[in-house]
């Protein structure tokens, strides 16, 4: 019989490798999301995002609302709200993400198509994550959040329905009316329908969210050991991912190893079957110092907002946590200032475009 480590990273394997072909094959990309909206006034992408966000909360919160999930258990229903680390993290998160090309799930569907500047990024990436999370700039981070947390009261936690007071009937309706809003949005001048591949894409990605949180809280959940249920992000599972390569036997496989290891698997099935796969590599070293630097800024930050566009953007929105749209915008404002710098060169310019001021 399994283990619940093994499950669970048997779990993670396989929610990884759908959001690595989704990745690959369907062309979901957070960055991209934003940089077509941004200036492409292209909102497909970004369709398909609020397609799988409203997936993710619907099939979250039914597992929650029959007993399936406890998603107390989560670190995003905290009693308290990181108004420092979403808004700093976020920004900080946002900005590497534009400095590199891509977030840190990108970066493993690159890895899964030959780019060798992507195995410096989830390398960089997922040390800095772990020094802000145990080591050398965790000092930093306790700085930045604690101060600038909004305690709850006794009782109420960071969700949307929690903070309303709201019973399971009128959380229930809440969540129904979200998730209607949002694929309405995403569906209703047709032009997501006409792209397939970001159509299956956004429903499938919404649909792993909602497997992990099944697989942490039930398929792996032990009752000798209990432990935190989780779903997919993808800034803390890259350093948990070094550190389980580097010590092995002192450390244990779990669902976000799991979910490293399959969306590269799932990015190396697809490219091979489109014949896409291709070795790449920087050229220069000002790019690979800007990836660097990037990856820098992303496992720093995406540590102190608690999650990625991934992380916060669905799998903490299923659980109706408010972190996520204040994290979300934070690496919306990031990402556009980034944007603004790789195509100026300058700081300056950027930040004022960012704010509308005028030169």
């Amino acid at each position: 019989m399994l283990n619940p480590s093994t499950i669970a990273f048997a779990c993670g394997l396989a929610a990884g490798a759908v959001l690595g072909v989704a990745g690959r094959a369907g062309r979901f990309c957070t960055l991209a999301m934003l940089e077509d909206a941004f200036f492409g006034s292209d909102l497909r992408r970004l369709k398909s995002f609020a397609l799988a966000a409203a997936v993710a909360l619907l099939a979250t919160q039914a597992l929650s609302e029959f007993g399936v999930v406890d998603l107390s258990r989560s670190i995003y229903l905290t009693s308290s709200i990181g108004l420092g680390g979403s808004i700093v993290g976020g920004l900080m998160f946002g900005i590497g993400m534009a400095l590199v090309g891509t977030c840190g799930f990108g970066t493993l569907v690159r890895v899964g198509g030959g780019d060798l500047r992507a195995i410096v990024i989830f390398l960089v990436l997922g040390l800095s994550a772990l020094a802000t999370m145990r080591g050398i700039t965790g000092m930093l981070r306790v700085m930045l959040i604690e101060p600038l947390s909004l305690r709850l009261a006794e009782g109420t936690n960071q969700t949307l329905a929690s903070l309303l007071g709201a019973g399971s009937a009128m959380r229930a309706l809440l969540v129904v009316s979200i998730a209607i809003a949002l694929a309405i949005w995403a569906l209703a001048d047709g032009r997501l329908v006409r792209s397939p591949r970001l159509l299956a894409s956004g429903l499938a990605v919404g649909g792993a969210i909602a497997f992990g949180w099944f697989a942490t809280g039930w398929l792996a959940d032990d009752e000798f050991d209990p432990a935190r249920v989780s779903s997919l992000t993808f800034v803390a599972p890259l350093g948990d991912t070094i550190l389980y390569i580097a010590t092995f036997s002192g450390a244990r496989l779990n669902f976000g190893i799991g979910s490293v290891a399959g969306v590269i698997a799932g990015s190396f099935a697809a490219a091979m079957l489109a014949r896409g796969f291709r070795w790449e590599a920087c050229d220069d070293a000002r790019e690979l110092k800007r990836h660097m630097t990037g990856a820098l800024l992303m496992g720093c930050g995406g540590v102190m907002s608690m999650g990625c566009t991934i992380g916060q953007g669905l799998t903490a929105f299923s659980t109706l946590a408010v972190s996520a749209p204040m994290t979300m915008l934070a690496i919306a404002c990031g990402a556009r200032l980034g944007l603004e710098f790789t195509m100026t060169g300058e700081w300056l310019p950027a930040v004022r475009k960012l704010f509308g001021v005028s030169t």
